[in-house]
């Protein structure tokens, strides 16, 4: 559907323009919204479910604040679609997450209407409390708004925000999106005291029709509606005991339907209004206007391209996360001691069958990566084997956890570091090319990263059964690159691929022996033979795959993750300790974030795919 079939919304240029519309006008703008996201994300990919949630709450909040001078910082960010295109980025939303394109997040540099870049959980309050008193230091007594769903409220972050919000003596706003979920289904007391303070969309529906009704009639209507509302206080005070956000000192308004506009509007006039802080709860449907995402949130939280009338995925294929899950499921079988760890990503990191056949031994955490490690390390010193599945860029959150609680204690912590290396379409809050790097900093850690399945099958149960202490097993999103047939994984430290006696060595790990592979070829039809060294066991570097290296006149080492505090710096230096005289090149991501673009893109910028790798060792 081309744009200028969007009659309502290629006409916003700016949340100015909604405030010309009619509450018919509004919803019928919804509609189009909805419209333009499923078409949007059906061609580019990208979170289709949390953004078809909020389309009523983030016209409403448009509609009712003045936006760039009021502030909304978005948590996570990966529901602000709508948002872009109301803040006069609609022509530009078909390039979403394409190279050169907007952002799938909010970004500070893409607009003015971006107060506060996202891309993880639960530091929308923090954020915006930083702008607040900001703001209330310049006197500038504008509207801040901390828009956080649910699932982020799992994450601790969010209480040591709120600890502090409701201690400022301005207007400050929370709008809390309850949709029942963060990425996978959410787990917890927190979750189950907003399923206690949650009121049914019938009730919501028939409480706000009374008020209107009750307004309506002349002299006595809004002393009744003040009454009611006094009387329903009591009551909730009296079977809930005490409401937990009005003890950190907030007012509470809700729940509310959100996506009933009219309620939404109201609400949000009386919070942007107040001069203290408030929360305001509203109830959402995941997926709201399109049965499929209704039906399976979880698969269309984040779901590459797919077909519109039948919600099928257009591409197919295993995929790493599969293999470890079926691998770990194997294990757990014979071996009761197998516990499995997820923060809130049972279905992204391949535990869902896990969590299925070895309930008692499965964990998720919610967003709570901090948690997840020391709770694991608690597993293991009592003879456990716990093994936490998680993506590397959410790993960063636990790097305190990591030092003083696995490895300073030597317990035996199984990270399975899924979405290790460039992830793409996300950008650079998702690329995980920074988990080597902190890893590679802490004494006494494993580290395996395997190209190929069987590989990752082989590093898994060498984790589990003969290493000790904090090891990891890193493995890229997506499915195994080509493999040679004549390539054979031997042996999980390292592999040598190709005549020994060649003039130059590649040496790389992960994925990137597959495009070293293609290199080699390709220098060998312009008569330059090349020996690859790949590594599996990256660290500790075996001191057999040094000397091997050592007797080559040049190496050039490829990497796809940072250079500072990386394996190539590694290598180079157990070369230098045994006085290697040679050229020696590495190529890495400088010190750099990698913004969204392909895999095949970012990697063949960075010169580190078969291309890269060719034109670099010719030189």
């Amino acid at each position: 559907m081309e744009n200028n079939n969007f009659e309502l919304l290629s006409k916003i240029k700016s949340p100015k323009d909604l405030k010309k519309l009619s509450l018919e006008q509004l919803t019928a703008l919804c509609d189009e919204i909805r419209q333009k996201l499923i078409l949007t994300v059906s061609e580019n990919g990208g979170h289709l479910a949390p953004n078809l949630g909020v389309v009523e709450l983030t016209v409403a909040m448009h509609y009712v604040l003045d936006c760039p001078e009021d502030s909304i910082v978005w948590d996570v960010g990966h529901q602000s679609y709508t948002h872009k295109m109301l803040t006069g980025r609609f022509d530009k939303i078909h390039t979403i997450r394409k190279a050169g394109g907007l952002s799938g997040f909010p970004r500070r540099y893409e607009s003015d209407y971006d107060d506060f870049g996202a891309g993880h959980s639960s530091t929308s309050i923090s954020a915006a409390l930083g702008i607040a008193k900001a703001k209330q230091l310049k006197g500038d007594k504008s509207c801040t708004i901390a828009f956080i769903g649910d699932g982020s409220f799992t994450g601790g972050l969010a209480y040591e925000g709120i600890n502090n919000a409701g201690r400022f003596d301005g207007n400050f706003v929370i709008v809390l999106n309850d949709n029942k979920m963060s990425i996978s289904k959410n787990v917890g007391a927190i979750s189950k005291y907003f399923s206690a303070i949650r009121i049914s969309p019938r009730y919501v529906s028939a409480k706000s029709g009374l008020e209107r009704f009750l307004n309506k009639i002349p002299l006595i209507g809004n002393p009744v509606t003040k009454g009611l509302t006094r009387i329903k206080n009591w009551f909730k005070k009296k079977i809930f005991k005490t409401n937990l956000f009005e003890i950190f000192g907030f007012r509470y308004y809700g729940p509310v339907d959100g996506h009933n506009l009219e309620d939404l509007i109201k609400v949000m006039k009386i919070a942007k209004a107040a001069d203290k802080p408030i929360i305001i709860h509203a109830l959402t449907v995941k997926g709201k206007g399109y049965q499929f995402a209704e039906d399976n949130p979880k698969n269309f939280h984040g779901i590459g391209r797919f077909d519109i009338d039948t919600g099928e995925p257009l591409s197919h294929g295993d995929s790493y996360s599969n293999c470890f899950g079926r691998t770990i499921c194997e294990l757990a079988k014979e071996d009761k001691s197998i516990c499995g760890i997820t923060a809130a990503m049972t279905v992204g990191t391949g535990l869902t069958a896990f969590s299925e056949n070895f309930k008692e031994r499965f964990f998720d955490v919610g967003i709570a990566e901090e948690h997840a490690v020391t709770f694991g390390c608690g597993l293991a010193s009592r003879g456990m084997i716990p093994v936490f599945a998680v993506y590397s860029s959410f790993l960063q959150r636990a790097y305190d956890q990591l030092i003083h609680d696995a490895a300073a204690q030597n317990l035996h912590l199984v990270l399975s570091v899924d979405r290790a290396g460039i992830v793409g379409e996300d950008g650079e809050t998702h690329q995980g090319v920074f988990d080597v790097s902190i890893l590679n900093s802490i004494p006494g850690t494993t580290i395996y990263s395997p190209c190929y399945f069987d590989e990752l099958e082989k590093s898994l149960n060498t984790a589990i059964y003969k290493d000790t202490g904090l090891t990891a097993v890193r493995y890229p999103r997506g499915t195994e690159p080509k493999k040679p047939q004549d390539f054979v994984c031997r042996d999980v430290d390292f592999t040598v691929y190709g005549n020994p006696n060649a003039s130059r060595l590649i040496v790389t790990y992960g994925r990137l022996f597959a495009e070293a592979v293609k290199a080699k070829e390709k220098l060998s039809s312009v008569g330059i033979e090349a020996c690859i060294l790949k590594l599996c066991r990256i660290k500790p570097i075996n001191p057999e795959a040094v000397n091997f290296a050592a007797n080559f006149k040049k190496i050039h080492f490829f990497e796809e993750g940072m250079r500072s505090g990386g394996v190539g710096e590694s290598f180079e230096y157990e070369l230098y300790k045994k006085k290697y005289s040679g050229s020696y090149s590495l190529t890495a991501i400088d010190d750099t974030f990698i913004l969204h673009s392909k895999d095949t893109q970012a990697l063949h910028a960075l010169k580190l795919d078969a291309e890269g790798m060719y034109s670099i060792i010719r030189k």
